[in-house]
């Protein structure tokens, strides 16, 4: 049985990145190495946890996996609770490409790039208050 999900994602500047999502409430909760350059980190907010690495730390290994920024079709799907707040507390600071809005399955939504191109889609259910 599955336990749990934590996406290890591929970025090009580990620090710019864990900037970025401390901006967004993220604490970074572990890092390799512990001093010097990093090439990998965890950071969480609730329980929502991603892993970060470098792509220069892979090497050879997985060649599948693309050595470039936005590779891929990429998007985070973040379920929260006060996204009206949270919206208003970071819009200025983000590239937001998608506004609040309610969609027609009643959630309420925004969407933005992060500093890596990935998409992240902020999502609460505000009829029943479930996020």
């Amino acid at each position: 049985m599955m336990e749990s999900l934590t996406p290890n994602l591929f970025v090009t500047d580990i620090n710019q990145t864990i900037a970025f999502y401390q901006t967004l409430g993220f604490q970074l909760v572990m890092k390799v190495p512990e001093e010097g350059d990093l090439v990998w980190a965890m950071m969480s907010c609730g329980q929502v946890s991603f892993m970060f690495q470098t792509f220069s730390s892979m090497g050879d290994e997985l060649p599948e996996i693309k050595r470039e920024r936005g590779s891929g079709p990429l998007l985070l799907y973040i379920k929260i609770h006060g996204i009206r707040d949270f919206f208003n507390k970071i819009c200025d600071t983000v590239h937001v490409i998608k506004g609040l809005e309610t969609t027609f399955y009643g959630s309420t939504e925004f969407s933005i790039f992060d500093c890596n191109g990935m998409i992240l889609t902020f999502a609460e259910d505000e009829v029943t208050g479930e996020g």
